[in-house]
């Protein structure tokens, strides 16, 4: 069977830098749950960082690429560098799906750390940039598909297909 690997907050554990969970109640995600295929990780806390956490953004917009080549970095709302700690978040989670030969992750949309189409833009005002975070990024780059929580149809045909490749 092949595991998918998932953002912590989307199982609706309360990790995310408010003390919250972004709960998603999808049939397809509770259906992979029942079958005991999921992984769950939340990069941010693997990296070190507590539970209430400062929100934080990638500087300028700049994408979880730029941050993993050492060009932008992670702050937080009192402009705290954090950067070690989201790339230390998005390595563990790479391990992790490379321990358990997993080949899809389904991350939390917006998230500077699993952001699969978008971020916020660095200012704190809730403005989008269509990039990746660090671990999204670190993650394709490492061949691993990238889904976010609206895309779980999408998730669930490639699943299928590897599935099918395997047997």
């Amino acid at each position: 069977m092949q595991l998918v690997l998932v953002s912590s907050c989307l199982l609706g554990e309360a990790v995310r830098y408010n003390g919250g969970d972004k709960r998603c109640n999808d049939s397809i995600l509770q259906r992979w749950f029942k079958e005991g295929r999921l992984v769950s990780v939340c990069p941010e806390v693997a990296g070190g960082l507590g539970i209430p956490r400062l929100p934080a953004e990638i500087s300028n917009g700049a994408g979880g690429l730029n941050v993993l080549t050492g060009v932008a970095k992670v702050v937080d709302s009192n402009a705290n560098d954090v950067t070690t700690e989201f790339i230390k978040g998005a390595e563990y989670a790479l391990e992790l799906a490379r321990l358990k030969n997993i080949k899809i992750a389904i991350l939390k949309e917006g998230s500077p750390s699993c952001g699969t189409s978008f971020i916020y833009d660095g200012t704190f005002t809730s403005t989008k940039v269509f990039t990746l975070g660090v671990t999204a990024t670190i993650l394709q780059q490492s061949g691993i598909y990238v889904f976010n929580e609206t895309q779980l149809t999408e998730a669930e045909i490639l699943l299928k297909q590897l599935e099918a490749e395997i047997k």
